[in-house]
């Protein structure tokens, strides 16, 4: 059956992601738009209309125009959000880096998304560099980076600003694309999604609908914002309602729980990590946090006692939400004042969104509950998968259903909960780990015959990666050695943390592995590795 939400639709809206977003920035004026934590610097408002304009002036003269992708490859910063919409400002398209990421990650990332120019920050510029080389190499390709401070032998950003006019396009919000991120999807390599402006813009109508955010708000930004979660919830959602975000360039806890009662945060959205250190650490206990409304936590499974704890610890409305990339991000919601809502659960159906509960093995409907894999139709599923057509129709069908790969059930109240995943994707803290991408790394080791990856639990409840590995006849292997050759090729959240010797990788006849059968399997020879 297709389930429909209880909450009235909303209009498409067919609005440039700069326009929805800051149409009413220029009238707040000296309003403070961002804030950073560390050095109390402020961007009002007003300034960043204008530097948004300005910037976007001196994008064109570099030849950014419609179509033409900026890569922006940076932490939290008061400027990110200047080069995003600077970038859509001139006609162009988003993609957003990990700061985390290697320099090979990097390049992999500005091959396919054919980008024409780089946005990075002098503390990650040996990445960027290093990541430039390999493009020429490969493609003989040269793109300039910029930085958004200041850099010797680098333009800045701030530099770059012009006064010019910027050159007149039509914008199609409904094929122009945005944002370009990268995500695995529910299986395989990092693939850009293509977010366009309606996708962005209608996703942020139906959050606002559920969830509000005003001119008198207060919202902590420690989420990265080259995520979709963060990009939407504090970037685009929290600048479009006229509120003050208090940007963190890296999570640091002791500065988070700092800026939470200093600042007067009035809304916090977390992933599951944050959650647990919220329900236990010691100095929670002692902050004043009482301009503290609402916590919303995504990106990740969250357990229903850890979300108990942190409401009857704080005394705030906790939610969580649910979506991924391909869905901008978001198609489910804990709505504001819905205290009647189960705990665990990660809201109702955003307006305007259908979905169905589908058995993975026969594709028929579940009866009604669930539990099946849950399947979205709305305006916010993506426009597919950058160059990658045949990845597009494995996850949106003819009929415009979103295939999520995740378990979910719904109960007679609408309340949804998602409850496992078939897809073959790793969470580690809120980030997405592609098991495909680290056994193509694993089986270039010259002592691996063949290897699998799972994710499986820890101690502490996380997902972690762990490796099933084949030795090569006579070639000794220590699992140090297969974490090292990992670690050294992936940012730090994808590392192999538990390998396990075997004989042999269970694989179907068509070469698919068998990863249920590893999940089954009695540990053998497990060495873990420490968590971080």
């Amino acid at each position: 059956m297709i389930y429909t939400s209880q909450y009235p639709d909303v209009a498409v809206v067919d609005r440039p992601i700069h326009e929805w977003v800051l149409g009413g920035a220029a009238e707040r004026g000296a309003k403070p738009a961002m804030v950073d934590v560390a050095s109390g610097r402020t961007l009002t408002y007003g300034e960043l209309a204008g530097l948004v304009r300005g910037l976007a002036a001196g994008l064109a003269g570099e030849g950014i125009g419609k179509g033409g992708v900026v890569a922006l490859h940076s932490p939290n910063t008061i400027l990110f959000p200047v080069v995003l919409y600077a970038t859509t400002t001139a006609g162009g398209t988003v993609t957003t880096l990990s700061p985390l990421a290697t320099p090979a990650e990097v390049a992999k990332q500005l091959i396919d998304s054919e980008a024409r120019l780089m946005v990075s920050v002098s503390a990650l510029l040996e990445t960027a560099r290093a990541a430039v080389a390999v493009v020429r190499r490969l493609t003989g390709r040269d793109i300039e980076i910029l930085v958004c401070d200041r850099a010797e032998g680098h333009r800045s950003v701030l530099d770059l600003r012009g006064a010019g006019d910027i050159p007149a396009f039509d914008v199609d919000p409904a094929a122009d694309v945005a944002v370009l991120p990268y995500s695995s999807g529910t299986t395989g390599v990092p693939k850009g999604v293509m977010l366009t402006h309606r996708n962005l813009c209608t996703n942020l109508e139906q959050l606002n609908s559920l969830h509000r955010i005003d001119e008198d708000d207060r919202v902590v930004a420690i989420l990265p914002f080259f995520h979709i979660f963060g990009l939407t919830a504090l970037v685009n959602s929290a600048l479009s309602r006229g509120a003050t975000v208090y940007v963190h360039a890296r999570f640091d806890l002791d500065a988070f729980l700092t800026s939470l009662e200093r600042d007067r945060i009035t809304h916090a959205y977390v992933a599951p990590p944050v959650m647990l250190a919220l329900a236990k650490h010691p100095a929670v206990g002692g902050l004043d946090l009482s301009h503290l409304r609402r916590v919303i936590c995504a990106a990740a499974p969250l357990d229903a006692g850890v979300q108990s704890a942190v409401a009857d610890r704080l005394g705030v409305e906790v939610g969580q939400a649910y979506g991924m990339t391909e869905l901008s991000p978001a198609s489910h919601i804990h709505a504001d004042g819905n205290l009647d809502e189960p705990v665990a659960c990660v809201g109702h159906l955003l307006p305007s969104t259908q979905a169905r509960l589908v058995d993975p093995v026969t594709g028929q409907d579940v009866a009604d509950g669930g539990p099946g894999e849950v399947w979205i139709r709305g305006p916010q599923v993506m426009k597919g998968y950058f160059g990658r057509p045949q990845d597009t129709d494995a996850t949106v069908d003819a009929d415009g259903w979103l295939h999520t790969g995740d378990i979910g059930r719904v109960d007679g109240d609408g309340n949804w909960f998602i409850v496992d995943r078939v897809k073959e994707l790793i969470k580690y803290k809120g980030y997405q780990v592609a098991p495909a991408e680290l056994e193509a790394i694993l089986v270039q080791h010259p002592g691996i015959a063949d290897a699998a990856v799972i994710g499986v639990h820890d101690e502490e409840g996380n997902e972690i990666p762990k490796a099933f590995v084949v030795p090569m006849t006579g070639v000794p292997i220590s699992a140090a050695e297969v974490m090292a050759h990992v670690e050294g090729q992936v940012a730090p959240y994808k590392r192999i943390r538990r390998v396990e010797f075997i004989e042999e990788v269970p694989k179907a006849v068509s070469g698919k592995i068998l990863r249920q059968r590893l999940r089954e399997r009695k540990p053998a020879r497990q060495h873990p590795t420490p968590v971080d």
